[in-house]
């Protein structure tokens, strides 16, 4: 019996570093291809979204643009220079000073922006629906401008204190088989630090995350109460066709960004949360895999750091209009900023409808215009 225990037992370890050597892997893998994909696929959704016609409005544009440059760097600070360097590298140049509170602070920095940038940007689309005159204010770009720089600004500056938390500390390591005394950027072990990581947890995560929810749940009852102060015939007659359509595709748009920055945020925020407080001593091993927790925060975090990847396909699901404009550039059929409203935007123009061959819809006050040619009037302008 005492054999089968001792077989039994190294059978078990043997199972679980497979599973830990797995793991790691994964890791390995998975940080280098989110950078490789993710910080192109952003970088190409800014200019998609900034410099073609994707059906958005002139606020829209700046915010989810400005949201694009914000996970661009959040890429770059965190999961190429941080992840990706400690699963490949064994001494990144960010175990030494300056550079081991400096990450810190751009790191959160990043985090903070693109979290508040999606806030404002939610609120924003709230107070529109809701009043007419803070729509005439903000609907403009200029102003929209400066509210994602005052978000960037203020964010970096919340994210200073977050340069003091870790400090470099001599440690002895274990490096194929060798004894080895190197600099470490480690956690400083201070009420100062938890207190910080409270509250950075908070501004980054927890706050932001109540925020979506809200706002988005708000917009989506508005716009259900909007629906039913008309009957079906009258919403027929005002937008040409049911509502009830255009309706559920808004709510689903909304609730699918509120979603994916809940479902991705969320776990990442709770775990951070226990491994900065219950678990916060120099004698933790953070990279014990036997620890359950250790697991379930870098699982977290793969998941987390996946958000500020995946605009470029949430777009791409969710909006028509992108992917046209996706099409034609993939196609070599691009014309940036079409200028659409020529016609609207010049003296008005009469047409004649001529050599009409095609035949009209059954539909009511339906037309359609084949064959426009100018007409011009005495004075031969037209």
């Amino acid at each position: 019996m005492v054999l089968l225990q001792v077989l039994h037992d190294s059978h078990k370890g043997t199972m679980e570093g497979a599973a830990v050597t797995v793991f790691i892997t994964v890791q390995r893998i998975y940080y280098p291809f989110l950078c490789i994909m993710g910080i192109p696929a952003n970088l190409f959704t800014f200019y998609m979204i900034y410099f073609r016609n994707c059906g958005m409005s002139n606020t829209a544009v700046v915010y989810l643009s400005s949201l694009a440059i914000a996970d661009t760097f959040y890429l770059i600070w965190v999961i190429l220079l941080d992840l990706t360097l400690t699963f490949w590298i064994l001494q990144p140049f960010w175990h030494s000073q300056p550079w081991c509170g400096i990450l810190g602070f751009l790191q959160h920095g990043s985090l903070c922006s693109s979290s508040w940038i999606v806030v404002v940007f939610t609120i924003e689309r709230y107070l529109v629906l809701n009043s007419t005159t803070i729509k005439q204010r903000f609907s403009e770009a200029g102003v929209t401008k400066l509210t994602c720089m005052a978000i960037v600004v203020l964010s970096h500056l919340v994210s200073v204190p977050m340069g003091w938390i870790n400090t470099v500390k001599l440690v002895n390591l274990t490096v194929d088989g060798e004894n080895m005394t190197l600099p470490r950027c480690l956690y400083r072990e201070h009420t100062y630090s938890t207190v910080v990581v409270w509250i950075a947890s908070f501004l980054s995560g927890g706050i932001p995350i109540v925020l979506v929810i809200l706002f988005n749940y708000l917009i989506g009852y508005n716009l259900c109460r909007a629906s039913n102060l008309f009957t079906k015939e009258e919403q027929r007659v005002m937008h040409g066709r049911s509502t009830r359509g255009m309706l559920k595709r808004t709510i689903f748009l909304l609730g699918t960004i509120s979603v994916v920055f809940v479902v991705l945020s969320l776990p990442r925020f709770v775990t951070y949360c226990i491994l900065r407080t219950k678990h916060n001593d120099e004698s933790f091993d953070r990279n014990d895999y036997s620890i359950p927790i250790n697991v379930a925060g870098d699982v977290a975090n793969m998941l987390h750091n996946l958000n500020s990847s995946t605009n470029f396909l949430l777009y791409c699901v969710v909006s028509h209009r992108f992917r046209q404009e996706l099409v034609q550039v993939v196609t070599c059929n691009a014309k940036v900023l079409e200028l659409g409203s020529v016609f609207t935007n010049t003296t008005m123009k009469v047409f004649v409808v001529a050599d009409h061959k095609c035949p009209l819809p059954s539909g009511p006050a339906a037309v359609v215009l084949t064959s426009l040619k100018p007409r011009e009037d005495k004075s031969g302008e037209t």
